[in-house]
């Protein structure tokens, strides 16, 4: 399977990109920063320097998915929505690619049956940083306006730390809490649950969000 990663040298796209080695496809991080993401991921992988905004379809068309793990600071969370607005136009064409956008877990529902998102508010210290679940949470909400494009969203838990791959609890839009209590996963974890939906999909169109089995 051929399958690009925009920021694949990132918190979630360094451990897509291993993981989809691991299985024996073949990864390419599209990166700002050649140079910086070899320091991360080696020299030995496949890249394509260009920001993510300025792709082409011809830039696409060699992939059969596209994995939108890009991150950003607060102060440029918009470009979430931005970049996703243009890669639904780019995946309309006739050889376009599977397009999975890693979401946040803003807009999963909580505990008290609101979105995360607006739970968040209510805790202090968040303002710093709030834009990026509040844009995460209208991306989804874009693409559940596009029904003649091939995509599919991933939720994190609410904690999404860097880690080895577990065992992927898998749900749809409620935030997941293990067994011990947590709301938590790996980036492993997450790698794992992605490459399986790339494999054999089975949320088409929709998101769905993932836990560890043990948190």
């Amino acid at each position: 399977m051929r399958i690009g990663i925009i920021g694949g040298a990132g918190k979630a796209g360094r451990a897509l990109f291993n993981e989809a080695v691991r299985r024996g496809d073949v990864p390419t991080a599209i990166v700002r920063d050649q140079a910086r993401a070899e320091g991360v991921l080696g020299d030995f992988g496949n890249y394509l320097e260009k920001d993510a905004l300025k792709l082409t379809a011809s830039d696409l068309a060699s992939f059969d998915v596209v994995i939108d793990a890009m991150g950003t600071p607060p102060a440029q969370a918009a470009k979430q929505v931005e970049l996703a607005k243009h890669l639904v136009a780019l995946a309309r064409g006739r050889q376009a690619p599977r397009l999975v956008f890693i979401l946040g877990a803003g807009s999963l529902r909580g505990p008290s049956g609101r979105l995360h998102v607006d739970e968040l508010y209510d805790l202090p210290g968040t303002a710093s940083w709030i834009a990026i679940p509040e844009q995460q949470a209208r991306e989804l909400t874009y693409l559940r306006t596009v029904d003649d494009v091939d995509w599919t969203g991933v939720s994190p838990s609410q904690e999404f730390v860097v880690g080895p791959a577990g065992r992927p609890v898998l749900g749809d839009d409620d935030l997941l809490v293990g067994p011990g209590g947590a709301s938590r996963v790996t980036t492993g974890t997450l790698a794992v649950a992605v490459l399986d939906e790339i494999h054999a999909p089975a949320h088409p169109r929709t998101r769905f969000t993932v836990r560890d089995e043990n948190c």
